[in-house]
């Protein structure tokens, strides 16, 4: 009987000492959100990275690529907790196809330029892009980035999109294009207002801001992942991106906020 009992209480101690353990490393565990980025983000997810771990002692690891290229990483089992997409289609895609816990925010709308390292004039640019000054042209792959979807969708409104094909180079991401533009591969580039910021201090830029009518929306959107099931901070990185400010750091790179 009493060997029966010493065996009972092994077991518990046994029990609750595991229990100690899962615990004691469940805060090490939690204090880490997995985030991919759209490359449009580059720059800005460090501002917001060192902002959140100021607020909350958490750490966030953001992997930057462009938007298609995540979400196929994704759908692939890449082990990320929370989305940020350059628009709403593929956090969309992700949710309705299972890899997402709920439908997807707008966190930010995006302000596309066109943009040169040179200062060859933006007021007619729609003209400039016909003349022979400009050989290249930088856009992002419409197919997967959405910054260069819209891009092709402003040359196409402007009827100047099959005349001006034949100089367009087609980056992989945005944060191709913004290199194509800074080193002066391309003579001009469209990309994001969030490069101007960017790049304040190291390339000087000339820019103009295309009139937004001449595009749809560029509404970012985010989600919170499948794989976050068990990590209880990325709803507060979730919650965070929603906050003034998370939105007063996207309003100073030029993105607009609700």
């Amino acid at each position: 009987m009493k060997h029966q009992q010493y065996n009972n209480k092994a077991i518990k101690n046994i029990f609750f000492l595991f229990a100690f353990c899962a615990l004691a490393h469940l805060p090490a565990l939690a204090q880490n959100v997995r985030v991919a980025a759209a490359a449009n983000l580059q720059t800005v997810i460090e501002v917001l990275q060192k902002d959140f771990k100021q607020k909350t002692g958490i750490t966030i690891d953001p992997v930057v690529g462009s938007s298609g290229k995540l979400v196929a990483q994704i759908s692939n089992g890449a082990p990320f907790d929370v989305f940020l997409s350059a628009d709403m289609s593929f956090p969309d895609a992700l949710f309705k196809n299972g890899f997402a816990l709920q439908k997807p925010v707008v966190y930010a709308k995006g302000s596309l330029i066109i943009c040169s390292s040179q200062d060859i004039g933006f007021n007619n640019w729609e003209r400039l892009l016909l003349t022979a000054r400009v050989k290249k042209i930088a856009i992002a792959n419409p197919s997967i980035a959405p910054y260069g979807k819209a891009a092709e969708e402003v040359l196409q409104r402007k009827g100047i999109l099959d005349d001006v094909k034949s100089k367009i180079v087609y980056g992989e991401s945005i944060s191709q294009v913004n290199t194509y533009i800074s080193t002066g591969v391309a003579d001009v580039g469209f990309t994001t207002q969030a490069f101007i910021k960017e790049a304040a201090g190291k390339t000087q830029l000339f820019y103009k801001i295309i009139d937004p009518k001449d595009y749809s929306p560029i509404l970012q959107g985010m989600v919170i992942l499948k794989h976050s099931a068990g990590n209880p901070v990325a709803e507060k990185f979730y919650r965070y991106i929603l906050s003034p400010a998370a939105k007063s750091i996207f309003e100073s790179y030029g993105y607009r906020v609700q």
